[in-house]
């Protein structure tokens, strides 16, 4: 396998703020808030919540500054926030350290109705900061009733797939333009022009959701793109998730292979003008809207690829004055009940970056293979000239062939094939719209002479939640790594979390990101993006209760890829984690129902506790060592029993619901469930667990979801740790784990005290290990442990994929090991550092912006001499761990921890380290020789 690395880049996320600031006299204070967000979001043009949360966070150079009090207003106007009058909102001043979560109380919003506001804020000493900078939102449409649109499409029987759809209006506008918003959605894809120009940013929107259920719109300012006089809205849509294909449809038995949700997708739109005198103008899609199949877009599909012909492209369609008195009346229907339309609540699908090839071969006569550097997803942008009627096809693929050529095996049913037919007379430049790959490398071929290496570029896109961690170390393995779990996470993030994003599956499979959801909170604000997923998950959950194993689920989820231990138990662990990460009770109560009724489904089933029935496909610690192909590996002895695997999901599930229930005030229910995990508990001991600790199987991954979960009396943890040390032995200090238990090893190894193991689990580079894949040049994570071997070749090209994050999951271990940034408390309130220096680096540094501001360690260890630089965020609590004998042994800035105020040593929960609470502040630890 061919195949290169690139350094590693480390990202964060800087959120500015677009409204002007505003401010007022006060009384000086070294506190300040920021960062002001409604909803997860910064400025959202449509939110579909009467009362939407805003959150901001406070910045102080005071050590141990605290939050007492905070005052919001809210204006419908800009003029009256800058004069402090709040007439939609004004909260007084509340005492409160409260900084997320805050529900909006004030006046209730029209649809399309602005609200903009501002916060101060007073410190530990009582003194008031100055006004924040201005935020905004909107309230969004509100309900399917306030539409005045209706869904429009092109006329026709669809019996085989059709060219992207064209739709057209021109519209008259007579006065002087306060504002314009336009909110569009579709039952496929879209991008819509006015005047000519492309509004907005955002590929492959709506997005994908459960059509029959939901379906997102977006809304846009268009005020700038309007004028009076003629105006022109011109949108193509494609087929996309609604009327395109979608993964594993062929293995489903009696199940069309394309429009799973429907075969013709459909356009909505409504523009809402407002004039300056203050009367108002509606512009929406109905029967006067034109249409055409006649574009230069000819077939689109997700999986598929698209293809385009350059003379069929229509100049000046899109503007106003186009005779399209050849087109037809579009078809228009009422909107209805179903489906819903929501506003979008997580950040869109846009390009977050371009890359340039770093080489381009040519390994068969005509045939040119562009190297990225960088397996990616997105597709290419290609600028070449050539003959009239020429066409171009361009090939996606994430590794080559040993003759240079592409490897596209592991495909299967995904073409990931775009073509261009070049109309000829200059320079063209082809570029997809309604499609995605994931590919390192591209192959064109079809061109009548060599293209230069720069005619080609990478557009990497994803659904951009801001990128807020960073990690860094000594280690260059490590930080190829990080860097490779990133990379990972961006190529999976496509609306829904996918399990891979180039074969003819991308689908939304709950047991990966049940398993990976901390490190992608650790990589990315994922708050938005879970929201949104999360109720795609409620849409598809079966009438009895069972969880689907991916979602959005289109084949039916009450007959079929429903109710797998660990893959429906996303639907439980995914929404705590968001609670402990982002303090989210809303979504608890939203999704607290689903989340019980999932757990009822397996009791019901079980009622001796014992997950025996009821398991459906089963897809139990998916991937374990059981599965490599390697000469003198065991064939056996890495798969945990299937039914101790479910047993133990199912007593932790049934605890979360207990911890939700309490959260949220259901006193009754946490004691239900409370009991019921504790019955578990003692069924999977009673079961499984022997009197020496042996666990059922005897597997690396019985022993570590047992100690994981809870599983155990706390008198048969420290016989479970040794067995699970002697199973890494009897694989020779490898990993015989699966997706589901690899992560959860690395963390019970550290909280036995077993860093030095950790680490040379992670720091291994031979097969299987995170390290093999890194030799190989990999840079995103495979799927399997032994996706390419040198000598053997690629894995089964039935299941290989080369971009998977499940097992990527170990950059939780990561940032709360090595870096040692860990939640004390839901939402960072409270939070605990405690690095561990091991595995031979010398220093480690990284940042994770919380929702309360950004949590900053740099450690290093020079010649046995340790210090420790930590950042913590204003209005939150620390205890830091640092290693040494004794308190006595730290200084603090130079002087010892004793004579520094506001520093408190505490009891150490970790063997060779000592604890200190302390404050919000910049501190710089020292351990003295």
């Amino acid at each position: 396998m061919h195949v290169k690395d690139k350094p590693m880049r480390l990202f964060h996320t800087v959120v500015v703020l677009g409204v002007a600031a505003f401010s007022a006299a006060h009384v000086d204070a070294a506190m300040e808030p920021g960062t002001l967000r409604c909803e997860y979001l910064t400025n959202p043009l449509a939110v579909d919540v009467a009362r939407p949360r805003l959150s901001w966070t406070v910045a102080s150079d005071v050590r141990g500054d605290a939050q007492t009090a905070y005052r919001i207003v809210a204006a419908s106007a800009p003029e009256l926030l800058a004069k402090d009058q709040g007439d939609l909102w004004d909260t007084g001043k509340v005492a409160s350290d409260a900084t997320a979560q805050i529900a909006y109380a004030g006046r209730a919003l029209e649809p399309g109705a602005a609200c903009y506001w501002k916060v101060r804020v007073w410190d530990a000493a009582g003194a008031e900061s100055p006004w924040s900078a201005a935020a905004m939102w909107r309230a969004g449409r509100m309900g399917n009733g306030n539409w005045a649109a209706k869904w429009i499409d092109v006329p026709g029987e669809v019996a085989e797939r059709r060219p992207a759809s064209l739709f057209r209006k021109e519209a008259v506008i007579e006065k002087p333009i306060r504002s314009a918003m336009a909110y569009i959605s579709a039952l496929g894809v879209y991008e819509l022009q006015i005047n000519g120009q492309r509004v907005g940013e955002q590929i492959l929107a709506p997005e994908w959701t459960d059509y029959h259920v939901r379906v997102q719109y977006q809304t846009y300012d268009v005020t700038g793109l309007l004028t009076r006089g003629e105006n022109a809205f011109a949108a193509t849509v494609g087929d996309g998730w609604y009327s395109g294909r979608i993964g594993l449809s062929n293995i489903v038995p009696n199940g069309p292979t394309w429009g799973h949700y429907g075969k013709n997708p459909k356009l909505l739109m409504q523009v809402e003008v407002e004039f300056e005198d203050g009367t108002r103008q509606q512009i929406v899609t109905d029967g006067s809207w034109t249409c055409s199949l006649e574009g230069p877009i000819r077939r689109n599909d997700t999986l598929d690829g698209e293809v385009q012909d350059g003379r069929k492209e229509l100049p000046g369609w899109d503007k106003a004055g186009y005779d399209d008195t050849a087109w037809t009346a579009a078809n228009a229907s009422e909107i209805g009940e179903k489906p819903l339309l929501v506003a979008q609540c997580n950040e869109p699908i846009r390009v977050i970056e371009e890359l340039k090839p770093i080489g381009l071969t040519e390994p068969k006569p005509g045939v040119f293979v562009y190297d990225l550097g960088q397996n990616m997803v997105g597709w290419c942008r290609f600028a070449h000239e050539a003959p009239a009627g020429t066409t171009a096809t361009f090939r996606y693929g994430e590794a080559l062939n040993d003759d240079g050529t592409l490897y596209t095996a592991n495909l299967r049913g995904a073409p990931q094939t775009d073509a261009y037919t070049y109309r000829g007379g200059g320079a063209e430049t082809f570029e997809p719209h309604f499609t995605y790959h994931g590919f390192r490398y591209v192959e064109v071929t079809g061109l009548p002479a060599k293209p230069a290496q720069d005619a080609l570029l990478g557009r990497v896109f994803n659904s951009s939640s801001p990128e807020i961690g960073a990690f860094e170390c000594s280690s260059e393995l490590l930080n190829k790594l990080a860097h490779n779990i990133l990379w990972t996470q961006r190529a999976n993030m496509m609306s829904v979390p996918t399990d891979c994003p180039q074969r003819d599956e991308r689908l939304g499979w709950m047991g990966d990101i049940q398993v990976y959801s901390q490190t992608a909170i650790f990589n990315m604000d994922m708050a938005g993006f879970f929201t949104k997923w999360l109720q795609d998950v409620r849409d598809n959950q079966a009438a009895d209760g069972r969880f689907p194993d991916f979602a959005p689920h289109p084949f039916d989820y009450n007959a079929r890829f429903s109710g797998v231990p660990a893959w429906g138990d996303a639907g439980v662990f995914v929404p705590w984690r968001v609670y402990e990460n982002y303090g989210d009770t809303r979504l608890l109560e939203t999704h607290f129902e689903a989340a019980r009724r999932w757990v009822d489904y397996i009791h019901a089933a079980n009622p001796d506790l014992i997950w025996s029935q009821g398991r459906n496909n089963d897809y139990n610690d998916w991937l374990n060592a059981d599965t490599l192909k390697l000469e003198n590996w065991p064939k056996s002895g890495g798969a945990v029993p299937p039914e101790v695997l479910a047993t133990a999901f199912f007593a932790r599930s049934t605890e979360y619901v207990s911890r939700m229930a309490d959260v949220i005030g259901r006193k009754d229910d946490a004691a239900t469930y409370g009991s019921l995990a504790k019955a578990i508990k003692a069924a999977f001991c009673r079961e499984f667990v022997a009197a020496d600790g042996r666990i059922k199987g005897d597997t690396q991954a019985g022993y570590a979801l047992a100690l994981n979960f809870e599983m155990l009396p706390e008198e048969m943890r420290e016989k479970a740790v040794g067995h699970m040390l002697a199973g890494l032995v009897k694989y020779n200090g490898h990993i015989s784990t699966g997706i589901q238990s690899t992560i959860r090893m690395m963390l019970e190894l550290s909280r036995a005290g077993y860093d030095d193991v950790a680490y040379k689990l992670i720091n291994n580079r031979t097969m299987p290990s995170w390290g093999y894949s890194i030799e190989q040049g990999s840079t995103t994570i495979w799927e399997r442990w032994d996706g390419y071997v040198v000598g053997r070749g690629f894995q089964d090209p039935g299941m290989n994929s080369l971009n998977h994050w499940a097992i990527g999951a170990v950059g939780e271990w990561m940032y709360k090991t090595i870096l040692g940034i860990n939640a004390g408390a839901p939402g960072y309130k409270k939070i605990v550092i405690r690095p561990v220096p091991g595995g031979g680096l010398t220093y480690a540094k990284g940042h994770y912006d919380s929702i309360r501001g950004r949590i900053a360690v740099d450690w290093t260890l020079d010649g046995g001499a340790y210090a420790l630089k930590v950042s913590i965020p204003a209005n939150t609590t620390a205890t830091v761990y640092v290693p040494a004998a004794s308190a006595e042994q730290v200084q603090e800035n130079g002087k010892p921890v004793a004579d520094v105020a506001g520093i408190r040593s505490v009891e150490s929960e970790k063997v060779g380290f000592v604890a200190f609470d302390v404050g919000s502040g910049e501190y710089a630890f020292a351990v003295k020789q």
